[in-house]
């Protein structure tokens, strides 16, 4: 089977929705392939009970619709995949699911973009034509776990990736031992802790904690001051709320929150209550792991402690590389873009990229809007 259209894009999380909404106001053809059998599936079926945005809502909406004016600040997850529901009924969004791309190549003599995908559900492949081709899917297309820990293929206990936890019932009064210290990470020792595990969080690297009001102050006084400042009032007001978290085990970056978060695009960690938990000794804080023998895990700082299970919530990788054929050097090997935002989002022959900008909902917003604008007026020149 053979389909022709004007766009084709890959992945319907969030950004591919949003980038068939723009392209749908402009009555532009578009298809948009994915590959599970719903649209936004690492939120409705990788995220864990208690996940909601942790950014405010009026910098987290898709283009062209808002949220609710009665809707909570911090939009629940749940909240967040009706909105996503609601979204794609409203602007007619109709992706093809359970269609894997196995390549997507650019042929030069037709000035075209070839895809051919896996229908799952049929077992057969089939072939797409477009001018112009969107990568939407995104930064959080795998689970990474890393492979370099001595001896954690015969830990004794259960292992899992963040994706695959949804709440801590089944552990309580189990011990867990949480690797990762960025939004998820904290998030699920602090969810483990209420539900009675006894909790360990591996923090290997320097992190900025703050508390949502003070990411809500930041990101509205960018809007005004250079970014060195707004650090400056942030991390005072953060020193006062959080105290030296260093006796805990917990590093400050040598820069600012806003400036990582623009120049790397690393988050702080909004805090949930965990940061409590740790100063009051309910969550036990550990340096990087040295090996792991049986059911012991045995940390660089000389500690050895049994766990019952580990979760790692060590963030998520790109598979773009693994598909994309003649990208023009539009994205390097980490399957990211070369260019940092926001001039990464255009690249050759009609090939674009949807939310890979590591700035969340409001990057793929932006991106959606760009890809589609540049779209347009490049089919009204031709």
């Amino acid at each position: 089977m053979e389909r022709e259209t004007t766009v084709l894009i890959i992945g319907a999380g969030p950004a591919g929705l949003a980038t068939s909404a723009c392209l749908n106001l402009k009555s532009i053809p578009n298809i948009v392939l994915e590959r599970e059998d719903c649209c936004a599936s690492l939120w409705k079926k990788r995220a864990y009970d208690r996940l909601k945005l942790h950014l405010a809502k009026q910098f987290c909406e898709l283009p062209n619709m808002p949220f609710p004016s009665n809707a909570p600040t911090y939009i629940p997850r749940k909240d967040f995949i009706r909105y996503l529901d609601d979204y794609v009924s409203y602007f007619n969004v109709s992706p093809f699911y359970n269609c894997t791309v196995e390549s997507a190549s650019f042929d030069h003599s037709r000035r075209s973009w070839v895809v051919m995908a896996k229908n799952e559900v049929l077992g057969t492949m089939e072939k797409y034509i477009a001018k112009f081709l969107v990568v939407a899917t995104g930064e959080n297309s795998e689970g990474y776990i890393p492979q370099n820990i001595p001896g954690l293929d015969l830990f004794n206990g259960e292992v899992m990736h963040s994706s695959k936890y949804e709440n801590g019932k089944k552990f309580e009064k189990k011990k867990v031992l949480v690797i990762g210290s960025g939004n998820s990470g904290m998030e699920i020792a602090f969810d483990l802790s209420n539900w009675g595990a006894r909790t360990s969080v591996v923090v290997r690297s320097p992190v900025h904690v703050l508390s949502e009001e003070l990411v809500k102050l930041g990101m509205v006084l960018l809007k005004h001051l250079n970014v060195d400042l707004v650090d400056t009032i942030v991390l005072l007001l953060s020193k006062l709320k959080f105290g030296n978290l260093s006796q805990y085990g917990i590093q400050t970056p040598n820069k600012g929150p806003f400036y990582l978060k623009r120049a790397t695009g690393r988050s702080p960690v909004i805090d949930v209550g965990t940061i409590a938990k740790i100063r009051a000794r309910e969550i036990d804080v550990l340096p990087s792991i040295e090996n792991v023998h049986g059911d012991n895990v045995s940390f660089t700082n000389g500690v050895t402690e049994s766990y019952d299970a580990i979760v790692f919530a060590t963030g998520y990788k790109s598979t773009v590389r693994k598909w994309l054929k003649d990208d023009g050097g539009l994205f390097g090997e980490n399957g990211m873009p070369k260019k940092r935002n926001p001039n990464h989002w255009k690249g050759e022959n009609g090939l674009y990229c949807a939310g890979f900008a590591r700035a969340g909902l409001f990057g793929i917003s932006n991106d959606a809007k760009a890809i589609s604008q540049d779209i347009s007026a490049l089919l009204k020149s031709s």
